[in-house]
């Protein structure tokens, strides 16, 4: 019998999937994104790329979840033993990043006490790089920042808090608070910014559009890179949250849930950020394209600098998009670590208890480095690094194995069809078998052609080649040597056998 636990609702289970993949890069790093590739004409290519690899692909690891009941290891091995490797290298990707995604919401719970009193001062860039985050030399560790490391204190305490209760009562409890309290904070910070005066016109430098770009294949690129880092595909998270699906689930349907709302919140992010950015640009006397920023540059740097100028209640608009920031990220956070805590559960028949401080205890600790003065650079690197040569990779090999290698499109679309009420047809088993192999493997030729080249490579000038060997390109490899070693751990026979999907109660 399958003792697996299960969501307590589908609407759960909807919030659980749109609280991962809304996460800090839809606030800080999609309005850049569309503005610096065709503005309003972006839109074209990014919805295009939302229907033709976005969501196919959420249904593609939604239905391997559902199908084969297990965290993204076990489900692979069930798939195909030979496969159990991709499933393996999925979650140490996500470890990586577990590693050094709470280092950021720590930051933004202590900027979101510091809009109060507007503590970073005129100086937004020397406070965060000198005073707060107390930066050193590329490769130096240094020590703890007191003012970084509490606040990671407090971010893994409320992650580890919330997967000891487990999927119902932990995981769909917080996501059922978290997601609609982030929607209502932020559209305050929308509705606050888009009054703001220039606001009309950040607004009209995002939206406005310029269609030549739409002939420009980068652009294209840029789409589908946006909404494969934004979706939480890859990472092994929408496989092991479909696990826990019951067997009457609408697997299709439930993507496309997935996939619009977390548009819609990237959307709603466009509006309020370049809302934002026009009053700033306002305030300063210089034209728009001159103060767009993305990244943590735009969230702690350029935000506190629009907070300082607001002409009243500007303590409580910072605190509302710092505190915005938190619930997106510790909302994905818990989706990161959830893969590799259900991962050793299965495989080692850990109980749940003993798993999060196994696995979860192991992301804290490393995560420590990244609250010390070196903490900046390491996490700058290791970000770039594990996202595009191991998300992207990791990501390529899913739909090249599945669709070239074991062409088990036919039988997947069987299952997703069978409890769905959208039928899929050829277009998916197009969009995975030819359109979306075909943008990932450019992606990745594109990057490696980059970071190969001397002129190019990325951090070029910032960092020395060593630093950026040994804590990014190794960082990208260990992952994927970790999966194959943990996929050389014998399973029990018994645990490989596929459970017939009958309803269970957790």
């Amino acid at each position: 019998m399958d003792n697996r636990p299960q969501w307590g609702t589908r609407a759960g289970f909807i919030l659980a999937a749109v609280g991962s993949a809304i996460g800090l890069g839809n606030i800080w790093r999609f309005p850049a994104v569309a503005y610096e590739n065709g503005g309003g004409a972006f839109f074209i290519p990014y919805l295009f790329a939302l229907l033709t690899a976005g969501i196919p692909l959420l249904i593609l690891e939604f239905t391997i979840g559902h199908k084969y009941r297990g965290s993204a290891p076990l489900s692979y091995a069930r798939l195909n033993k030979k496969t159990e490797w991709l499933g393996w290298w999925q979650v140490a990707v996500s470890f990586v990043i577990a590693c050094y995604y709470p280092v950021i919401i720590a930051w933004a719970m202590s900027y979101s006490a510091f809009s109060f009193n507007q503590n970073w001062g005129t100086d937004t860039a020397g406070f965060l790089i000198g005073e707060y985050l107390q930066v050193g030399a590329p490769g130096e560790i240094g020590g703890l920042v007191p003012g970084v490391f509490l606040p990671l204190l407090i971010v893994w305490a409320i992650t580890l808090g919330v997967l000891f209760k487990g999927v119902k009562k932990g995981i769909e409890m917080i996501n059922r608070v978290c997601i609609p309290l982030l929607v209502v904070l932020f559209l305050i910070v929308v509705l606050r910014a888009v009054t703001l005066d220039g606001a009309a016109e950040g607004l009209n430098a995002f939206f406005t559009p310029n269609w030549d770009s739409i002939m420009d294949g980068k652009v294209w690129v840029a789409a589908y890179g946006q909404i494969f880092f934004s979706l939480s595909i890859a990472f092994a998270i929408m496989i092991t949250y479909s696990s826990y699906l019951p067997k009457k689930s609408d697997l299709t349907n439930n993507a496309f849930i997935t996939g619009f709302g977390n548009s819609a919140f990237e959307l709603l992010a466009g509006i309020g950020v370049f809302s934002a950015l026009g009053f700033m640009a306002m305030q300063v006397g210089k034209p728009v394209e001159e103060v767009v920023s993305s990244g943590v540059g735009l969230a702690f740097i350029v935000f506190p600098q629009i907070i300082n100028e607001m002409p009243a209640l500007n303590g409580l608009f910072g605190f509302l998009f710092f505190g915005s920031l938190v619930l997106a990220g510790l909302t994905s956070l818990i989706s990161i670590v959830e893969t590799f805590i259900a991962g050793i559960q299965d495989k080692f028949k850990f109980s749940r208890t003993k798993a999060v401080l196994i696995g979860g205890g192991a992301a804290a600790l490393v995560s420590v480095l990244f609250a010390t003065r070196g903490g900046l650079n390491f996490l700058d690197v290791a970000d770039y690094f594990i996202n595009n040569f191991g998300v992207t990779l990791a990501g390529l090999a899913e739909v090249v194995v599945i669709a070239w290698v074991l062409k088990e499109l036919k039988n997947l679309q069987a299952h997703a069809n069978g409890v769905s009420d959208i039928m899929l047809g050829a277009w998916w088993k197009i969009c995975l078998g030819i359109i979306t192999p075909i943008v990932l493997g450019y992606m990745m030729f594109d990057n490696i052609r980059k970071n190969l080249n001397p002129e190019t490579f990325y951090g070029n000038g910032d960092y020395g080649l060593s630093f950026l060997i040994y804590s990014g390109w190794v960082v990208a490899g260990l992952a994927l040597v970790v999966g194959i070693v943990f996929s050389l751990f014998k399973w029990d026979r018994q645990t490989l056998n596929v459970p017939d999907n009958k309803e269970v109660s957790q």
